[in-house]
């Protein structure tokens, strides 16, 4: 990612209308902003889209507010290079709001997508995390720790806040690596903490890790693994003592298990699998669900593995339909079911049980549990 200058209403041709929409997103709390050739401006606001007017954009109208979002220096680059990403801040209210801008090309026309940035780090209570997960999720000493979900799910989140956690803590060297740096940790006085981005800091996530390592970290986090190199980069560093966060766009711990092998040729798959069963530690899977009341701050849905003799068995021997049971019958290891945290969910008025029903891995069992039909 690119970073770009504060953004002012003078900013371009298309800088004033982009500038009164940035603020007015910031005003409506919105997460994302999309701006696509015809169609309307359009913000995600909780979850879902919403017009910010009926004006319906032409290819003009996004390039000019394209070219008020990217330095001049990026604009030559948009035709080879089809998609960017940059950085644009607006100050609102007194205070700074930063976007996360990504420009592409689709149908040979040129789209924009900015997604907020905030500023501060929100908490695990504020998430809704159960007490006491965060703290076991960062104080392994070694290994891997996986947090999944689908894009939009908050996995960034839940990352840098697992960080800020361990910078506050002190005496951890952080090293972070990450495609784009969305928030910024402050500098803590017993901490040494290294945010790398991908693109201007390092040229890969591969890069980023190799390097890390000669640079005594204790924590690396990696934002995420997408290729074998980086996979096995990533299982030595854990198997030499190292602790390991990253991300995995599925949906539950079984997913995540199999993406990650599959990363690898298949010839490899069962050492994999052997190395995978001795460096896991925990696997996160969250989604963001609508609340009971409309338009209300997205309720956070959880399933906790964590690895225990039954988990490890499963993932040695390629068994991966039983991680599913050894969840279900590993409470007293800490560890839920995404079905049992959405009957708690609905047990205390959070969410409808048609939303625990349309989420729910067994919608029969979990409606027969609420009484729902």
């Amino acid at each position: 990612m690119i970073a770009g200058r504060p953004m002012k209403s003078s900013s371009g041709p298309g800088g004033e209308r982009m500038f009164a929409l940035l603020h007015a997103a910031a005003e409506a709390e919105a997460s994302d902003v999309h701006i696509v050739a015809g169609y309307p401006v359009t913000f995600r606001v909780h979850g879902k889209l919403t017009r910010a007017n009926e004006d319906v954009l032409d290819g003009h109208d996004v390039r000019e507010m394209v070219k008020a979002v990217l330095p001049a220096s990026l604009v030559a680059r948009i035709e080879s290079h089809k998609d960017l990403d940059a950085s644009v801040e607006i100050e609102h209210g007194g205070k700074p709001v930063r976007f996360r801008a990504n420009v592409f090309y689709a149908a040979g026309e040129l789209g924009l997508c900015l997604r907020h940035v905030p500023n501060e780090i929100p908490t695990f209570d504020w998430m809704g995390f159960p007490q006491g997960l965060a703290e076991k999720l960062v104080h392994f000493p070694n290994g891997l720790v996986f947090v999944t979900g689908v894009t939009g799910s908050g996995k960034t989140t839940t990352l840098a806040a697992m960080i800020d956690l361990l910078n506050r803590e002190g005496g951890t060297r952080i090293i972070t690596i990450e495609e784009p740096i969305e928030y910024v940790h402050p500098k803590m006085s017993s901490t040494i903490i290294s945010q790398r981005e991908v693109g201007r800091d390092v040229d890969s996530f591969y890069d980023g890790l190799k390097y890390g390592l000669r640079q005594d970290p204790n924590v690396i986090l990696i934002g995420e693994i997408r290729d074998s190199e980086t996979a096995a980069m990533a299982l030595s560093a854990a198997e030499t003592g190292h602790l390991i966060l990253t991300t995995m766009h599925t949906r539950d711990a079984k997913g995540a298990i199999t993406r990650f092998v599959d990363l690898f040729p298949h010839d490899v798959h069962d050492d994999v699998r052997v190395q995978l069963s001795l460096s896991l530690r925990a696997v996160l899977s969250q989604h963001l669900l609508p609340g009971v009341v409309e338009g209300q701050k997205r309720v956070l849905a959880l399933e906790i593995m964590h690895v225990n003799n039954p988990v490890r068995i499963g993932i040695r021997f390629g068994k991966i339909d039983s991680i599913e049971s050894a969840i279900q019958t590993g409470k007293r290891d800490g560890m839920m079911s995404l079905d049992d945290h959405l009957e708690h969910l609905v047990r205390t008025g959070r969410i409808t049980p048609q939303t625990a029903l349309r989420f729910a891995k067994d919608p029969d069992a979990l409606g027969g549990r609420l009484g729902a039909r």
